[in-house]
């Protein structure tokens, strides 16, 4: 726990061409903890790198669980997910599109909003006494006068404000760009990305990430969904 500062339950693809571009597009590999070369791919407004600054420390990955500071050892976490996940059920969408999230691109599953809010849930709750409770400092590090009073709620019930009904599914790309960027980004890894978007989009498993003291995170285990 001491290389560590924090752990996360992430989506994060399995080895393959989809992951292997993914890591690419963003610069980083979370699963070998590795940089990776980005693409120079004719019509970007700017380098991949440029665009992507904020999700490269992430690498490619939905948020399920974020991050959070561990009560317990790595080992006790990856236990308690191992159970998890066998209670959960896998989640099954029709595919992927790439749309524009209040400025900064993403890509989208369709088809499974259900499902995919059920997962959710079950993780939130279930990894909740996995947690240290937040510091006064790290809910005001959230800002929370730009929250909803619902948002609020949820950031002191359960670490951070947008769980249970305001979760959103998402898979970042790119940092936030001015509309004009967006749109030519978007046109961009449209082609890039066709031949290597999943359809369909499966999340059969749970990911424990971790962070490392330079803000990257590392994948640490996989734990099957099996419910």
């Amino acid at each position: 726990m001491d290389q560590f500062s924090r752990y996360a339950v992430y989506y994060v693809p399995q080895a393959g061409p989809f992951a292997d571009a993914m890591a690419a597009w963003l610069g980083w590999d979370a699963a070998r903890g590795a940089g990776v070369a980005q693409p120079d791919l004719p019509g970007l407004p700017r380098p991949a790198a440029a665009l992507t600054t904020s999700p490269s420390a992430y690498g490619f990955h939905g948020t399920i669980r974020a991050p959070f500071r561990p009560a317990v050892p790595e080992a006790g976490l990856i236990a308690a997910l191992d159970g998890l996940a066998a209670r959960l059920a896998p989640v099954r969408c029709a595919g992927l599109e790439i749309r524009d999230l209040h400025g900064f691109l993403a890509l989208i599953p369709t088809g499974c909003d259900t499902a995919l809010s059920a997962l959710a849930r079950g993780v939130v709750r279930g990894t909740d006494p996995l947690r240290t409770a937040l510091t006064p400092d790290d809910i005001a590090r959230r800002r929370p006068e730009t929250l909803t009073p619902r948002q609020r709620a949820l950031l002191v019930r359960w670490g951070y404000p947008f769980v249970m009904e305001e979760f959103r599914f998402h898979l970042t790309l790119t940092d936030r760009l001015p509309p004009a960027e967006a749109r030519a980004v978007a046109a961009v890894l449209q082609d890039h990305l066709a031949p290597v978007l999943p359809a369909p989009f499966v999340i059969a498993d749970l990911c424990l990430m971790a962070e490392d003291a330079q803000g990257r995170f590392h994948l640490r285990h996989r734990a099957t969904l099996s419910g």
